[in-house]
């Protein structure tokens, strides 16, 4: 599993939500610059929590979005099948969106590995909840450094001292001068 600028920012929303006192409904544009998501992005991840249940939304004076129940009740699991769909690394594993494999009786990564990676995962995600994104927005920490840290697929072909290389013979820009 790879985390996405999506994911990113679902958490960073989350945890601004889960910090808030609970029925305090809070406007996309608040929200939007509370976490640095630009709106038309924030509103569609909204629209992905609100559809899964992991976050309401209520029009009108007063409205905006709110947690449906406490934030120690929505698990990582739940938000990440939300913003990015199925969880596990192989269709032929997933729970909830399974694909039959004609191999799928005599593989054997399939039952060694695959199944395992799909629940210790999601036993991972499960354990996480909106409480503990909450508690790091509290402190400052809103995942913003995260998005520098995402492992883009193009990167994922290349060996680690191959990007060295590349990183190192890339010529810096100079200063703007006066």
């Amino acid at each position: 599993m790879r985390l996405s600028k999506t994911d990113i920012y679902a958490l960073k929303t989350l945890g601004y939500l889960g910090a808030q006192p609970p029925g305090r409904f809070v406007g996309s544009e608040e929200l939007s610059r509370a976490t640095g998501v630009k709106h038309t992005y924030l509103v569609r991840i909204l629209a992905a929590l609100v559809g899964h249940n992991l976050v309401v939304s209520k029009k009108g004076q007063g409205g905006g979005y709110a947690l449906p129940r406490p934030p120690e009740e929505i698990n990582l699991r739940d938000v990440i099948r939300a913003v990015d769909g199925p969880i596990a690394p192989l269709a032929c594993v997933s729970l909830n969106w399974p694909k039959p494999c004609v191999e799928e009786g005599r593989c054997w990564a399939r039952g060694r590995v695959w199944l395992k990676v799909r629940d210790a995962v999601l036993e991972s995600l499960s354990r996480v909840s909106v409480a503990d994104l909450a508690a790091d927005f509290m402190q400052g920490i809103d995942y913003t450094e995260c998005l520098g840290h995402l492992l883009p697929a193009s990167e994922l072909l290349t060996r680690p001292s191959q990007r060295r290389k590349e990183s190192q013979a890339r010529p810096t820009r100079a200063p703007a001068g006066p």
